[in-house]
């Protein structure tokens, strides 16, 4: 075949094609590689220049700071140490003191190259690194014992803190601390700091509190119990968690075999031992100062404490120092009250209290109580709890409340006591007294607490409305999707507390706040504010706060909770037992008795009842109103610091006196004067101004008493003002209701 062959010609054309392209991929790939290696050096460099200049800035390394407890304080408001996360009887152990089988345990679950490594180990830190970006919500490890170390004598346990500086300094912090300590001493210091549950700091102390003995006198199965829990101190604490707890002891038998440390039928004997053998789980001798004030404000403390971690601090680790808003005189005053008769005859020590005080110009919780009679702390803090209806307290919130804002409601506006069954349903509703009472005004059926009027209210104003206005105070409003919510909602002494206070600063709803400032061991604040959010118009809240002044005036349902000359203004409320259940308990007794109470700068929110309210005599009857005692104590007490002042009426509220009676409406959304003039049919209607929900009412009107009619037609009012004294119809249900 010779050059001039055609075929050749062209087979040797691509033979050449194939060679050009082959040498332009091998160099795009050449290329391409040095590119990446390029890079690569660069970040490794760059990273090298930064990682020297976060280190540079690292805080230096002590002794004091390496050995010292570093344990977790809360403050009062006014600077006071109230309680300590820690055992102020702290036992340290020496060097010489920590048995090998402990060292053993605590670097085969924990860090097996810690007697190799100098500080830190790359490959666990890559490894890290490659888990938190691609898995950023999961928990990876890349710690060695000295980190950890580091960690807890140096910095801030918040999420917030986990930076790349941060943790720059903490591995150079670990390469010094290998340098200038043994790893004895680093294991001792180690052993001596960490966080060991049920307040216990350091090994030593745990031993203990949960053993009653020392490290050296603990056998295998207790010892890997102990080693274990650090690494998560609530889940591993064999006195709350044993089945985690022993999850985790048997762990760490396992990691012991694979590190040669014991034989696998060593673990299998230890693990044959229950968690809970030789535990001591009666610590009431352990009492100190430390603990009478945990008592006094334990429910405090413990919503400090979730506070705390809610916003991404940990309490346990985190060697914080965390101030708070609660007035240690308020609630010294208030742990009083409820733990002994000097204030309040109690009549039992088994009748339970809860009880939360807030500053309604902020939000910030300055008092609280979880229960009486509390010998334990860190127990039940029923002022969180939301499985009891708060009875009749609701009715501001869900029934006028909404009605005042979105229909515009005067407080003069017409309501009917009488008849009427739940809407849609064919359930009657009625009231606490089993009677009617026929034509009243808002402000009399407020002040009177009538049932059938609030749900008329409520159904007036509409489910949805109502939903939004008390989400607006804090509660999650879609699940009160009935009609029967309008006598008492599910709630807490905080969540009623808080949305009062909103009546109470003219509108604002504040988020309640337990801490004001938390330092970190690294030296950063962080600061907490809360900020409001407009929950209703001030003439809304004003008008409110006004009708419910007359709770507590001579013709209202809360009288003995006035405190004398003091401006303030409240709610009370009781549930009654279910009708379908025979209790065999007295025809008036309730399970809850509640009062909110409020003045310009206190809101208190009080509930009292039994635990187990179904059982033999544990049934309120008179004593519901302790309620109002306790409130009433409170706020008299607090009054003696603040300057006592009345609301302001805001200038969208217009005011009227109709016989004799103070009376408000919006003067931007007038109410039909129903006092203007006479009907000589006797009958009048009222409209709601929402355009979803209009509400209608036509009734005869009782000229003067009841069941009469009177042809002159006097001035309307006197017959809705006598009607306080008349028993419309004389209809007794033969059913009572769930709700004072």
């Amino acid at each position: 075949m010779t050059e001039q062959d055609p075929h050749y010609s062209r087979t040797s054309r691509h033979q050449t094609r194939e060679k050009e392209e082959h040498q332009r991929h091998s160099h795009c790939k050449h290329r391409f590689w040095g590119w990446a290696l390029g890079i690569i050096a660069f970040l490794i460099v760059a990273g090298g220049f930064l990682f020297v200049a976060y280190a540079s800035t690292a805080p230096k390394l002590s002794i004091s700071r390496l050995s010292s407890p570093e344990m977790t304080t809360i403050y009062a408001s006014n600077g006071k140490k109230i309680y300590t996360l820690g055992s102020e009887n702290r036992q340290v152990v020496k060097q010489n003191q920590i048995p090998q089988q402990l060292k053993d345990a605590i670097v085969s679950i924990e860090d097996r190259g810690f007697y190799k490594q100098k500080g830190i180990d790359p490959l666990r830190i890559v490894s890290a690194a490659f888990s938190n970006i691609f898995h950023p919500n999961a928990i990876q490890g890349g710690s060695t014992l000295d980190q950890q170390l580091v960690k807890l004598s140096y910095f801030s346990t918040s999420n917030a803190d986990r930076t790349l500086k941060r943790k720059a300094q903490e591995a150079w912090l670990a390469i010094q601390l290998d340098k200038h300590y043994s790893k004895n001493q680093i294991m001792t210091f180690y052993v001596n700091k960490v966080y060991m549950g049920s307040n216990c700091y350091g090994m030593q102390t745990a031993a203990h509190y949960y053993y009653g003995k020392p490290l050296k006198d603990l056998n295998l199965a207790q010892t890997a119990t102990i080693a274990g829990i650090p690494n998560a101190p609530a889940s591993y604490d064999p006195l709350i968690n044993p089945k985690l707890a022993t999850q985790r002891r048997n762990l760490v038998l396992d990691a012991m075999v694979q590190n040669k440390k014991i034989s696998s039928a060593q673990a299998a004997a230890a693990k044959q031992q229950s968690i809970t053998a030789g535990l001591i789980t009666d610590h009431a001798a352990q009492n100190d100062e430390n603990s009478k004030r945990e008592l006094v404000a334990d429910a405090y403390i413990q919503q400090v404490l979730q506070e705390a971690k809610q916003q991404g601090y940990d309490p346990d680790k985190g060697n914080l120092k965390i101030y708070t808003n609660l007035d240690w005189n308020a609630q010294k005053r208030l742990y009083n009250i409820v733990n002994t008769n000097n204030y309040v005859n109690w009549p039992n020590s088994r009748v339970q209290i809860a009880s939360t005080v807030i500053n309604p110009h902020n939000g910030k919780v300055i008092a609280m109580i979880g229960g009486r009679e509390k010998q334990t702390a860190f127990g039940l803090n029923r002022a969180v709890q939301t499985n009891r209806s708060n009875g009749s307290t609701a009715k501001p919130l869900f029934d006028y409340g909404p009605a005042v804002q979105y229909l515009h409601w005067a407080t003069y506006h017409p309501l009917d006591d009488g008849p009427f069954k739940y809407p849609g349903s064919n359930t009657n509703l009625y009231d606490w007294d089993h009677k009617y009472k026929g034509k009243m005004t808002m402000r009399q059926a407020l002040g009177q607490s009538r049932n059938i009027t609030a749900v008329k209210a409520l159904h007036a104003v509409g489910l949805s409305q109502a939903q939004q206005f008390i989400s607006n105070l804090g509660f999650n409003g879609s699940k009160f999707n009935n009609y029967t919510y309008g006598i008492g909602i599910p709630s807490s002494t905080l969540q009623n507390a808080a949305a009062y206070a909103a009546f109470a600063n003219g509108g604002t709803y504040y988020k309640p706040q337990f801490i004001n400032e938390i330092k970190s061991s690294d030296g950063n604040v962080k600061i907490f504010n809360a900020n409001g959010k407009r929950a209703m118009r001030p003439g809304t809240a004003y008008m409110i706060t006004d009708m419910l002044k007359g709770v507590l005036q001579d013709d209202g349902t809360a009288t003995d909770a006035k405190v004398p000359g003091l401006y303030m203004a409240g709610k009370d409320g009781e549930t009654s037992y279910p009708r379908d259940r025979d209790t065999g308990f007295p025809s008036n007794a309730c399970m809850d008795g509640w009062m909110n109470a409020y003045t310009k700068n206190y809101s208190i929110s009080v509930w009292v009842g039994y635990d187990h309210p179904f059982n033999p005599g544990c049934y309120l009857t008179t004593d519901a109103r302790l309620s109002h005692y306790v409130a009433k104590s409170e706020l008299q007490y607090l009054a003696e610091f603040t300057t006592n002042t009345d609301w302001i009426r805001p200038s969208s509220v217009g005011t009227k006196t109709l016989n004799g009676v103070k009376q408000l409406y919006w003067i931007d959304y007038p109410d039909p004067d129903i006092f203007a003039g006479n009907s000589s049919s006797g009958l009048f209607s009222h409209s709601g101004h929402d355009n979803d929900h209009s509400f209608s009412m036509n009734f005869s009107i009782d000229m003067g008493h009841s069941n009469s009619t009177n042809n002159n037609n006097p001035d309307v009012s006197q017959a809705v003002n006598n009607d306080n004294n008349s028993q419309q119809s004389g209809n007794t249900p033969a059913q009572t209701n769930s709700s004072h």
